[in-house]
C-alpha cells in the first residue's frame, strides 16, 4: 500500500524563484535557479545556496506543524548546538501569501548522508551523541504548544488503530504469522505499562535514521522538527530499535542514563513495534522505508 501522501500543492521553481525574489536578501542566497533536495510526506525541501535550504509544506496538514517549528526551533537549536549536534535553524520564518499559502522556513542546510544509507552497525558511534541530542531536546521547554494528536500521547490512544492495522498485515500475510504476534505481543506489553508520569516533555514526534545526518562516521545534525509536541519521551526512545543493532542499542540506552524506568522502555519497544507496523502496510513506494521497518522487525525479536 502506498505510503507517501498525496501533495495538495505542486511546488514549482517558478514558484520558488517567486518566494526569493520577494522575501529574501541575503548573501547565503546564490543565483543558480532552486534545486528540489528532498521530498517527505509533509514537506519539501529546496536548496537556494550552499548553507541554506527552503523547507515547503506540501500538505495543509503540515502547515501548523511547520508555524510549531517556527516558534520552537531558537531554543532548541541552542539546546541541540550545546549538546554538539546541528539541527536546521530558521532563518526567516516565511508567512503565507498569494505565492504560497502555507507558512514555509529558510533553514541552514548540513551537508551529509541520511541515516538510512548508513549501515546499522556503522551507526553504532552514533549511540552516545544522539542520547545527548535527545536528552536536549526533551529539555527544551515545550512553552504552550499543544500536543500532536497522534504522536506522543498514551499508547492508549493508538490502540484501535494499530490493532486494525496488526489485523490487515494478518491477512495480507506480508510478514511471518509469527513476527504478527511478536508485534502484537510488544504492542501490548506497551499498552499494559505503567504510563508517563512526568509532566510532558518536548518531543522531536519523528525520530528515526531518515531525519538523522551523517559526515563519514560522525552523527551531525537531527532534521525535521514539524512533529515537535509536549508528550511521552517514550516515543522518541524508540529510536533504539529504529536506528540501532544490539551493540548500538545498548550504548543508546546507557547514554539515556537514570532518566527512564523499565516502563519507559517498554513503551519505547512499544511504539518501535508500532512503527514497524505502520511501514510495513504503507512503504510500497518508498524502498528505504520498507527496509528500515524489515531491518526494525529483526532488532525486536529476543536476542
Amino acid at each position: 500500500m502506498p505510503g507517501i501522501p498525496s501533495a495538495d500543492i505542486e511546488i514549482a521553481v517558478a514558484q520558488v524563484q517567486r518566494l526569493v525574489r520577494r522575501h529574501l536578501r541575503s548573501p547565503l542566497i546564490d543565483d543558480a535557479p532552486p534545486r528540489r533536495a528532498a521530498t517527505g510526506w509533509d514537506c519539501e525541501t529546496w536548496r537556494v545556496g550552499d548553507t541554506v535550504a527552503m523547507r515547503l509544506p506540501r500538505r495543509v496538514a503540515a502547515a501548523h506543524g511547520l508555524a510549531h517549528e517556527q516558534v520552537v526551533m531558537p531554543g532548541l537549536s541552542r539546546n541541540l548546538a550545546a549538546a554538539g549536534m546541528g539541527a536546521p535553524d530558521v532563518v526567516f520564518a516565511g508567512r503565507p501569501d498569494d505565492i504560497f499559502p502555507y507558512p514555509w522556513s529558510l533553514v541552514t542546510w548540513h551537508e551529509g548522508t541520511a541515516g538510512l544509507q548508513v549501515p546499522r552497525a556503522e551507526r553504532r558511534a552514533w549511540a552516545a551523541p544522539l542520547a545527548r541530542a535527545v536528552a536536549a531536546i526533551h529539555r527544551t521547554s515545550p512553552g504552550d504548544l499543544p500536543p500532536n494528536p497522534v504522536r506522543g500521547g498514551a499508547l492508549v490512544t493508538r490502540a484501535e488503530s494499530i490493532s486494525a492495522r496488526l489485523a490487515d498485515l494478518r491477512t495480507e500475510a506480508r510478514i511471518h504469522p509469527a513476527d504478527v504476534d511478536l508485534l502484537a505481543r510488544l504492542w501490548d506489553a506497551g499498552l499494559a505499562a505503567q504510563e508517563w508520569r512526568g509532566a510532558p516533555v518536548l518531543i522531536h514526534g519523528d525520530l528515526h535514521p531518515g531525519n538523522l545526518i551523517a559526515r563519514g562516521p560522525q552523527l551531525v545534525a537531527v532534521i525535521d522538527f514539524i512533529d515537535v509536541a509536549p508528550g511521552d519521551p517514550a516515543y522518541d526512545l524508540a529510536v533504539a530499535w529504529l536506528c540501532f543493532d544490539a551493540g548500538g542499542r545498548r550504548a543508546f540506552i546507557a547514554g539515556m542514563g537514570e532518566a527512564f524506568t523499565a516502563a519507559d522502555w517498554v513503551r519505547a519497544r512499544a511504539w518501535a513495534a508500532a512503527f514497524t507496523v505502520i511501514l510495513l502496510g504503507h512503504s510500497d513506494d518508498a524502498p528505504a522505508y520498507a527496509a528500515l521497518a524489515r531491518e526494525t522487525l529483526a532488532e525486536l525479536r529476543p536476542e
